[in-house]
């Protein structure tokens, strides 16, 4: 069998040599940014319940119109529903990065005179749409300072979509029924997250540089520590909410 000329010196490669030489490329820079990456976990302490929960009285019989039964809260222990209404977000100068943690679609619906989810948290610049599932008008709105929105009433069936380029917390209510009232939290970047009933959070893919590690609770407000991730240790960052004498941790 007679073996192919060698290449000579100089001689350029062939469009496949080429293609297969930038895949290469690309598979090691995506393995190397991948080994660099860390994750953050920990664990979100609440020993006490923290949240009134609203107590709204069904539709008067002398109501006109459709009457609309209200949904009812989720039947989970105090310290459950406390422990998952925790937002841990990082800021700081780290990389940016235009790709979503939820890249969608995100929604927070309105359903049994209620907002579902309650608690909603998107990475700035995304898109939220409000769709009417009660046959009865909603009119959604916000007068928080990171997005102020009016979005009018509307039937069920239809859908309105509001934007939040900034960061910051959003609450959300309804002009034609007062119970109603929910939180979109826009965070600055896609490193996000909320603890899970447990308390457990976890954060993956941190690249190395210096954050702020952002704890935020609807009933206790923001509770902040600085960490450093550094290439190839992963960190744990806990928060006690509310801050306690015994804690350890302080707030910001």
């Amino acid at each position: 069998m007679q073996r192919p000329p060698n290449r000579r010196w100089g001689m350029l490669p062939s469009p496949g040599e080429i293609l297969c030489l930038l895949l290469s490329t690309v598979a090691i820079s995506a393995i190397s940014a991948a080994s660099h990456a860390q994750n953050i976990t920990g664990t979100i302490l609440i020993k006490k319940q923290l949240t009134k929960r609203r107590v709204t009285p069904d539709v008067s019989i002398y109501q006109r119109g459709t009457a609309v039964e209200l949904g009812k809260d989720a039947a989970e222990a105090p310290l459950d529903y406390e422990r998952e209404k925790v937002v841990i977000y990082l800021e700081g100068p780290g990389p940016a990065s235009s790709e979503a943690a939820n890249p969608g679609p995100l929604k927070m619906e309105q359903i049994n005179r209620r907002f579902s989810p309650d608690l909603l948290v998107v990475q700035a610049g995304s898109t939220v749409s409000f769709p009417n599932m009660d046959p009865v008008f909603h009119n959604i709105f916000s007068l928080s300072k990171p997005r102020s929105f009016d979005l009018g009433s509307y039937d069920k069936g239809d859908s309105r979509q509001v934007v939040f380029p900034k960061p910051g917390i959003v609450e959300v209510y309804c002009h034609l029924h007062p119970n109603m009232a929910a939180t979109i939290v826009v965070a600055p970047n896609r490193w996000y997250v909320r603890s899970d009933r447990t308390g457990r959070y976890r954060i993956p893919d941190v690249p190395p540089g210096k954050y702020t590690v952002v704890a935020w609770h609807k009933a206790a407000g923001f509770f902040r520590k600085s960490i450093v991730v550094e290439a190839g240790r992963d960190s744990v960052v806990d928060f006690f909410i509310p801050i306690g004498d015994d804690s350890g941790d302080k707030g910001q």
